[in-house]
Formats: structure tokens, sequence, C-alpha cells
């Protein structure tokens, strides 16, 4: 089974686009309001003002930038673009006024860090993001040649940046990659279990249909065909109510109702098949619909049964709370029966009141011996219990997906695992290549700064084995056992401290110290799927030995403090806000993006049942227009009467039809035999002895082939008046069905009669019919196509 195609960004997708947007945006106007008050405190006075009229607008274009998020409709693309293009060429320019070193490690943090924002905030238009990228490399030079016009300009920090971009965009596709990957497995599962329950809810619908035939216009006709002789007074009434019940598409219940209410409600029956209900109801009862209407429905069928069996004309209804869940209970004191030897046919009982019931997650038991009476309960167990039903409808309106909320767990735990997976990938990625381009070359380049030198390349092998360590792990599928990672974490922690303190504390997170910016991003790999307060402590941690190292060698001047404070934040401020950003994915992403795949696969399966539903009900009543409808319309209005033994039989085939469409849901091993011993037992109610030989090994035959081949039986068996013999024959290649009635009303009239109206006849299904004085014999065969790949042997 495909899956549907997708179109656009899904839920994850679409929620990660915005929330790295928002990240970008937040990122970036974080970094350079903090890192320019601190260029602006290591400034000369001086140069204090110019620096504010170039830096205060940038933080002016950052709140706009803010505020956009808030109310993007009121900003257009090409503003917001150029209020990010202001602040990159304003930083810029702020390097030349400022002067120090302090100017250039601000610069270099504020326009690297928004390069890094632009890929995320301009995610889905690379181009824009690319150009924003540019400009800032092209701004950084500017500031270099205006600050120092007679040096040639530092092409380092300028590749740094480009590894930068080029790292932040990679992160950028691999998390969305997942993710829609994510979208993708998801909707097929989606789809899977979209299928599975229009199924379930197109055969509980189909099951309430059949029941409502059963208990309307499959006993009416039956009744009207079994004689004359009695009070029909009722009959036209029932006729109507039986066209109503039929027209009428089950499944579509909504809120909830009074159970006693509509236990008030239900009919006592007219003249002699009246039965006098003495009811005790604590009410009001209020229940969902679907269950109220299967009690309502079932407990009529019963007063219907101890009418036409019971022997009795008194009932005894009850009704009472149980928990948050409601008790009926119909008794009587008559004849009673055994359950147990009621075939599986017949539906009054498996199909009308424990069917029902079952359907919308409730029971009925039905108990009863022989001249002891019998008693009817039915319970509806609540929401919580009815809600731990299996592959049943829901109670009110369409039927809701089962298990809903195990699904939906499921689902976000299936998308957190993508995100984590790919943002784990993305750090991995970002910590290997930092560390061997930007890292490496610091090491190879200060050698001679440290102290001693081979510390410092044992600490970098320690942090490359950790992340090929981890790795490993990843790539292969499987989670980083905890005593890898705390080990793993405690070696970076280690690399952090020997750093620090093997190199000249006025070199801290200067160009030498190679291990400050790249320690964080491995041990954001280990700690990836723990809240972001951990790697924060972690940081906490870092920066504290890196500021105990510069303390124990003196005070610090305010200028190394400025250096210092920046290069904390463009480089640890910047993971500890990606570990905030895969905090916010991992459990607020991804239970949204759940919770929104839910909504929208809920509308989906609820127009694609309503849909079904329609098209299942218009099919079923098409089907039902050409001869039962005209009948009960005939009978509704009075047109046709009862008394006509011809009317008796037309009801008599029509009740037939029904008990053959009944039994086409029964799980048989031999589906043919089972609905032609359903017609059998109506002619037997009518009081016609059929004999049933069958010949031959029983094969597979289509359901439509079916309906053909025991269509004209059921006419002749319902136009029977004492006797008939039905015969199967099964071949290797075929199958024929065949009725011999030896005196068989209007026998004239079989060969229309035995073609239903409006019925499309099944071109392979060949029907002969030979008529002799009152006798009628007539057979039909179905001969097995060689390309059906059905095998009768």
């Amino acid at each position: 089974m495909a899956a549907e195609p997708i179109e656009g960004p899904r839920s994850s997708e679409r929620l990660l686009i915005l929330a790295l947007e928002r990240f970008g945006v937040w990122l970036r106007s974080i970094v350079v309001c903090l890192c320019g008050a601190l260029g602006v405190v290591s400034a000369d006075a001086a140069a204090v003002p110019l620096a504010l009229s170039l830096l205060v607008p940038a933080f002016l274009a950052c709140g706009v930038r803010l505020y956009s998020l808030r109310r993007p409709s009121l900003f257009p693309l090409a503003l917001l673009w150029t209020l990010d293009a202001a602040v990159v060429v304003l930083t810029g320019l702020s390097q030349p006024v400022i002067g120090g070193e302090a100017a250039n490690v601000m610069v270099e943090a504020m326009v690297g860090i928004s390069v890094v924002a632009f890929q995320y905030e301009w995610a889905t238009r690379p181009v824009a993001g690319a150009a924003l990228a540019a400009l800032g490399a092209g701004v950084c030079v500017l500031g270099d040649v205006l600050s120092s016009p007679g040096d040639s300009p530092d092409v380092v920090p300028l590749v740094r940046m480009l590894i930068q971009v080029g790292l932040s965009r990679a992160a950028y596709l691999i998390v969305r990659g997942l993710a829609r990957a994510a979208d993708r497995s998801a909707a097929v599962r989606a789809a899977a279990r979209r299928e599975m329950e229009v199924a379930a809810a197109r055969r509980a619908t189909e099951r309430e249909y059949l029941a409502t035939l059963h208990d309307t216009a499959s006993a009416t006709l039956l009744m009207v065909s079994q004689g004359d002789g009695r009070d029909w007074s009722w009959l036209p009434p029932r006729a109507r109510q039986d066209l109503e019940a039929m027209s009428a598409v089950p499944g579509f219940e909504t809120g909830s109702v009074d159970l006693a209410a509509l236990l008030g409600c239900v009919p006592e029956g007219e003249g002699q098949a009246r039965v006098r209900l003495k009811t005790r109801i604590d009410g009001p009862l209020a229940i969902p619909s679907g269950p109220g209407l299967a009690i309502f429905n079932g407990v009529r069928e019963a007063v219907t049964n101890v009418a036409r069996h019971a022997g009795v004309r008194e009932a005894e209804l009850r009704a009472w709370t149980e928990g948050d869940g409601a008790v009926v209970e119909l008794s009587d004191a008559g004849r009673g029966f055994d359950p147990e030897s009621v075939p599986a046919r017949r539906r009054g009982i498996n199909g009308s009141i424990i069917g029902r019931m079952h359907a919308v997650g409730g029971s009925a038991t039905v108990t009863s011996h022989p001249d002891t009476g019998t008693r009817v309960q039915w319970r509806w167990h609540g929401r919580a219990l009815a809600s731990q039903v299996g592959d049943r409808a829901q109670v009110t309106g369409v039927p809701h997906p089962p298990r809903a909320q195990v699904q939906h767990t499921a689902d976000v735990r299936f998308i957190r695992g993508r995100l984590l997976y790919g943002t784990q990938l993305a750090v991995l990625l970002i910590s290997l290549v930092w560390q061997f381009t930007i890292s490496l070359r610091r090491l190879v380049v200060h050698q001679d700064m440290y102290r001693p030198a081979w510390a410092q390349t044992a600490a970098f092998v320690c942090l490359a084995a950790v992340a090929v360590i981890g790795g490993a792990y990843l790539l292969s599928g499987r989670q980083i056992p905890p005593r890898v990672r705390w080990s793993g974490l405690g070696s970076v922690l280690a690399v952090s401290a020997v750093c620090a303190f093997t190199l000249p504390p006025e070199q801290s997170t200067g160009a030498p110290d190679w291990a400050f910016g790249v320690v964080g991003w491995h041990a954001l790999f280990l700690l990836a799927d723990l809240r972001a307060g951990v790697f924060a402590a972690f940081l906490g941690a870092h920066v504290g030995l890196n500021a105990t190292a510069v303390f124990l060698s003196g005070e610090p001047t305010v200028a190394q403090w400025a250096i210092m404070g920046i290069s904390t934040i463009g480089s640890c401020g910047f993971q500890l806000s990606v570990g905030v950003l895969m905090t916010y994915l991992l459990h607020g992403t991804a239970p949204a993006a759940g919770t929104a795949a839910a909504r929208e696969e809920e509308l989906r399966t609820r127009e694609r049942i309503h849909e079904d539903m329609q098209r299942d009900h218009k099919e079923r009543y098409r089907a039902l227009t050409a001869t039962t409808v005209p009948l009960l319309v005939g009978l509704g209005h009075g047109v046709l009467s009862p008394h006509d033994e011809e009317v008796r039989l037309r009801c008599g085939v029509e009740a037939a039809r029904m008990r053959r469409l009944f039994a086409e849901s029964d799980a048989v091993l031999d589906p043919l035999l089972n609905e032609l011993r359903a017609c059998v037992e109506v002619a037997e109610h009518q009081g016609v002895t059929v004999s049933l030989a069958v010949r031959g090994r029983p094969g597979e035959v289509p359901v439509e082939v079916r309906r053909e081949l025991i269509d004209p039986v059921a006419v002749i068996l319902g136009r029977t008046r004492s006797t008939a013999r039905v015969t199967v024959v099964w071949t290797p290649r075929a199958v024929r069905v065949s009725v011999v009635s030896e005196d068989c009303a209007g026998s004239r009239d079989t060969d229309d009669a035995t073609q239903a109206p409006g019925r499309a006849t099944n071109a392979q299904v060949a029907v002969e019919r030979t008529m002799r004085g009152g006798s009628v014999w007539v057979e039909a065969g179905w001969r097995r196509p060689a390309s059906s790949g059905v095998d009768l042997t």
C-alpha cells in the first residue's frame, strides 16, 4: 500500500523550520547585544559615542527582527533581509572605531554568530542566507583593512567563518532531512492505521446496518410471509418505520442521551403481539449516544422476541448505574430456551443484541433455560474501559481510532528519536570538523607556547578518541551506554583542565587556545538526550577551570575581562543555546509535531470514514430499492395487502434474500453452504420441508458469484408450499447449485422472479429453468475462469 504523496513540509519538518528560525533570530540578537556592550566597555572613552552611534542602530534592528517573529505579516521579506544586512554592516564598521584586540574579537564573534544564525533564519531561502554570509565575510575584511591600513587582511578568521557557515548549513540539512524522513515514515504508518480504522469502522457500520435490517425489514417481511388470519393493523406504520430506519446512515450519532428516557420509548407492540413492560429505571442515565442507541435497539429486539417466542405477554425492564456506566436488564417468565442451541445464523441474539453492544465497547449476556424464563442484560462500562476495546468503533460521532493515545505516544517517541539522531549527527560533524580544521591548525602553529606541548597533544588525541567512540555507537544505531557516556564526559572535562593549565594565562580563549571552543561540542554530543541543565553545568565547570587558571596568574585587566567575556559568549554561549534548542526540539517540537500529525490524521480518517460510509450506504440502499423498498412502500401505504398470497410470497423471497445477506458476514469454512442454509431456514419457518445435499469438495467462490448462485434458489424456496430439494455439486472446475420444488406457487412467473429487478447479472453464472406443472427445477452454475487463480479442488 503506497503512502500518500507529501505536499510541502509536514508537521515535524514544519515545526523544526519554525523553531530554527526563532532560534537564529534570538541567538543573533542576544550575542550581538551582549558582545556589543562588552566591546563598548573595552573601548577608549573618546571612541564610545561613535561606537554607540553604530551599535545602537544594530541593536534596534535586532529588536525589530525579534518583533517580526510575533507579527510576521507586518514585515515583508525584503525589509527583514535589509535589517539583517544592516546588523552585520554596522557591526563591521565599529571595528576600526573601537580599535584594539577587543574590537577584533568582538566583531569576529558578532559577525560569526550572525552568519551562522542566518543559515537558520533563512533556512528555506538558502540564497538569501548565503548572500548575508558573503556580506558578513566582506564586512570583516573591510573592518580589518580599515583598522590596520598598512597590513594585509588576516584570512584566518575569514576561513574560520566560512567553515562555520558550511557546518551550520550541513547541520540544518541533516536535521531537516531526518525530520522529513520521520514525517514520511509516520505518514506511511498513519496511512496503514487509517486503512485499518476505516475498515474497522466500515465493518462496525455494516454490522449495525445488518442488525437494523434484521430488526426491521427482515422481521416485518418474515411475519407477513408466514400467513393470513391475523390483525394487520400494526403493519402500515411498522413498514413506514422500517423504511425510515433503512434510509438512515448508521454510525453518525453524536453527543449523549438519557438512557432512562430512551428506554421509556421502547415499543411494546400492538394487538396480540403486545408485551406489557414493567419498568424500574433509576434515571436519568446519561451515556454516549452510540451505546445508548445500541441498548435501545437491543431491548426493542428482545421485546419482539418475548412476543414471538416466550409465550407470555409481560416482561420486566430495569436499568441502573454502575460506576460510570449503566446496566439494563429485561426478564420474562416465559418458556425459555437453551442459548447454546441457537445457530450462529440466527441474528436476533448474536447480531441485534450481543453484536451491537460489542461494537460500541459494551457487553450483553443472555441467560435462559427451558421453562425458567429468560434474562437479557446489557452493560456499558463507561469511557475508561470502552477506550481499551480493540478493533471496535468508538461511541460518539464517527468512530475514533482505537488506542489513539498509545499511537500518539509511539509517534512522538519515533519523531523524538529521529530528531535526536539528527542533532547528534550534526553535533558530531561539527565536533570533528572543528577539531581537525580550526583546532588542529592552532595546535600545530602554537606548539612553542604550551608548557608542556605533549600534554596538549595528548589532550587533542583523547578528545578525538571520545568523538570516534561515541560516533561508532551513533552510526551503528545504538545508544551510547551510560558508562561510556560519563567516562567520555570526564575525559572531555580533563582535556579542558589540561589545556587551561598548560597554556599561558594571557592566551586563554585566544588563538593558541584550541580547546576552549571545541570541548563544548564534544560534551553536547554526549549529553544530547539529556536536559539542557546538565550541559549548562558542564559548560559552567569548563569556563570555571579556564577562569581559575587565569586568576591564579594574577588579576586580569578590563580588556582581558572583555575579551574573555566575548569569547565565552561567542563559543560557550552559542553551544549552550544549541543545547537549549535540542532540548526544545526533543521535548517541545516532537510532542507538538506528534499532536499536529495526529490531529491532521484524525481529520483525514474522519473524512475517509464519512465518505466510505456514505458510499457503502448508497450501495446497500440501491441493492434494496429494486425489491425490498417497493414491498415496504406498498405495505406502508396500503397499496399491497398482506392478505394477498402473491404479496406474502414476495415477502418470503425478500426475507430469504436478507437472511442470505446477513450470512455473508459469518466467518465459516464454506460460505456458500452457510448462506444456502440461511435461505433454507427461512423456508422451513414457512412450514416447508427442505432436504439439502452437498457433493464434492467445497472451494472458494467470490461473494458476487455466491449471490448470483443462491438468489434463484432463494426465490424458488420462498415460493415453495410444502417440499423442496436443494443440491450443491462441486467439481474441480465448477460449482452448481440446484433446487427442485414440487409445488412452487406462481411457477409460471419464476423466469422473472428468479432474476431480481435491478440486479446486475453476473455473466459467469448460468441459470437454467425447467417447469412441469407445479414442479420447478432451477440450476445456477459457475465455472472458474482459467485466469482467476481460484481453485475449487
